[in-house]
Parts: C-alpha cells; structure tokens; sequence
C-alpha cells in the first residue's frame, strides 16, 4: 500500500536577528514582558527594505530540502505553498516557486489556512500521494511579516510575536511497512475568523476604490494583524489536546509511543500548557519559539527541519505535528518517521 514519507526537510531565516531589547527602543516595551507572555526572546527580520520576499524564503528552505532527499527540482512533480504573506495580492507563491526553483510545467497549490497552513498543506499533499496521482511533492510554509507589522506601542500585543522564515518538506510515495503518515485532521470555525484577523485589503471594504480615494478611511485596526490575544489562547490550548487525541484515536496508536511533538510555535505558554495536558515529558516537545518567534505557516517545517538536523527524529519515530490559528483552523498530523 502506498503511504506518504517525508524524505526531507529545509529550512531558512533571515540573518537579521531583532531581540526583544531591540524592540523596547521603537516601543513601549521590555524583554520581561515579552518573555513572561509569549516565551519570546528574539525572531528574524527581513525587514521592509528586503531584496527578498516571502518566495525567496521559500526556494532557499526547499533547495535545502529537496538536497536533503536527494532529489532535483526536475523530480518534483507538484508544489503545495502555505503563507499568509504572499508576494503579490495574486497570482499566489506556488507558481514563483516553480519558476525560480527551475521544476517542470507541474502544478501549483496555494494554501491560505495561516498558522494551520502546514498541516493542511502535509495533510493534502498525503492524499495526492495515496491515491497514486504524485509521486514527489514540495510542501513550503513560509513567511515575511515584518513587512506589515505595526511595529509602534499601538501594535505591540501582535508584532512582537511575529518573526519570518520557511520551511520545506520533500513528500515522497512509498511502500515501506513502518513508515509514513498514519492519520492526520483538519478543522474550521468561522465564526471566530475576526478574532485573529487583517482585515484589508479585502472585497468585503472594497478595497480597489478605497485606495484610490484621496481621502479614504482607512485605520491602523484595518491594516494591521488584530488579536484577541486571551480568545486565542483559551481556544488553543482546547483544540490542540482535541486535535492530537483524534489523531492518536484514528491511528491506533498509543501516545505513550509518541516520540515527538512539534507543535505550532504560537506561544510557548500555549506549548508548555498543552505538554502538561498531554502529560508529556520535555524531550517529548520540541519549542525553538525563542529564537524564531511565530513564523506562522513557516513554524512547523522550520521546528521539523531542525529536528532532523539535531538527530530528535529517527527512521521509525512516531511524530506528531498540530497547529491552531486564524480562521479558526486547527489540525494534525500523525506519522512513523
């Protein structure tokens, strides 16, 4: 039977290092603060001037990965892009990814599912795999946000969060007893899509007119990322336990097996909440939200990359991967390394 195998990994951030002191000098800030409430103690920046844009990250942490499975662009016969940064309002990144990684006329999916964007992406280029359609798929989660943060005391409770990079997993077909994906979940909840919101440019304020207009109305609450920061994390730390049980339920298998958890690095405080439910021990999660911060889509392939990097993955490690974010979107994904 086929199964889905990740075959390898990559990951990039940009080399601008902005410390939480860093950020206490453009507002009302501290580094006690940040620490206390998010775990934080830096991310990277490409800031505003960039040459690069959110592709650019992308093709830099796919090369790594497609390197790392021993693969070509020529090989990969389907790309799945995740952000919520895009280069361009549309056409989506997945397209310039094919271009600049110099892959074949193959297809490209654009996946906006914010910080569950990784798992919905594995979770759809799994099924594309089992039914025999693809055989190797670029999964990419990455973003630039410092680009459109508010980096004023008005913005602090969301831009000291935020940090940029991407990640990239190779998603092979095989046919291996002991490996491969075994369950994996996705869930929505629109009623809360304003709880953690930009809510323009968009159709829904006309957005084309609005700018076009000498003295349009548009505010900072508009253009800025808005966070109903302890909404979020009281359904967080919910639908993270959920999310894992079903994947565990699906699966068979049992979470003492579990070898380990790369959650979402949303918060710290959500993860080490979600480890003491979970009943997880430390070397049972691992959180690198201290350096990065929350790189979103990114977070999930960039945490998996290090992973394998430092030798916490082995060929036939049970590992679980779960995120909860805008829309609301929540979901994981269950596999034997």
């Amino acid at each position: 039977m086929i199964k889905s195998i990740i075959t390898g990994t990559g990951h990039y951030v940009p080399e601008n290092t902005v410390t939480n002191d860093d950020l206490a000098k453009v507002m009302d800030t501290n580094d006690e603060w940040i620490r206390e409430r998010t775990g934080i103690e830096e991310r990277r920046h490409l800031g505003r001037n960039s040459e690069l844009s959110t592709s650019d990250l992308g093709v830099k942490a796919a090369e790594m990965a497609m390197k790392n499975a021993g693969l070509t662009a020529k090989d990969i016969d389907f790309i799945i892009f995740a952000t919520l940064s895009p280069d361009y309002f549309f056409p989506g990144c997945g397209v310039l990814l094919q271009q600049k990684l110099g892959c074949d006329t193959i297809g490209a999916l654009d996946v906006r599912n914010q910080c569950s964007g990784f798992i919905y992406a594995l979770s759809t280029a799994d099924a594309y795999i089992r039914s025999g359609i693809y055989k190797n798929i670029l999964v990419v989660g990455a973003e630039d946000h410092s680009f459109g943060l508010d980096m004023t005391t008005r913005g602090r409770g969301v831009s000291v969060i935020f940090g940029d990079g991407a990640g990239a997993a190779v998603v092979s077909a095989n046919e291996e007893e002991g490996r491969g994906i075994i369950s994996t979940n996705m869930h929505s909840q629109g009623e809360y899509a304003e709880e953690l919101a930009v809510l323009f440019p968009g159709t829904i304020y006309g957005w084309s007119d609005v700018l076009l207009e000498e003295d349009n109305q548009i505010t900072a609450d508009q253009i800025y990322p808005h966070m109903n920061g302890n909404f979020v994390f009281k359904q967080a730390v919910t639908r993270f336990p959920e999310s894992i049980k079903e994947a565990f339920e699906k699966s068979g298998e049992k979470i003492e097996d579990l070898k380990l958890f790369i959650p979402h690095q949303a918060n710290l405080r959500i993860s080490q909440f979600v480890q003491r439910q979970m009943g997880l021990r430390d070397d049972q999660v691992f959180n690198n939200i201290q350096k990065y911060g929350n790189t979103t889509a990114a977070s999930i392939p960039i945490a998996l990359s290090e992973a394998v990097q430092q030798g916490r993955i082995q060929k036939g490690d049970l590992i679980c991967m779960t995120a909860f974010g805008s829309g609301f979107t929540w979901g994981s994904v269950l596999m034997r390394w």
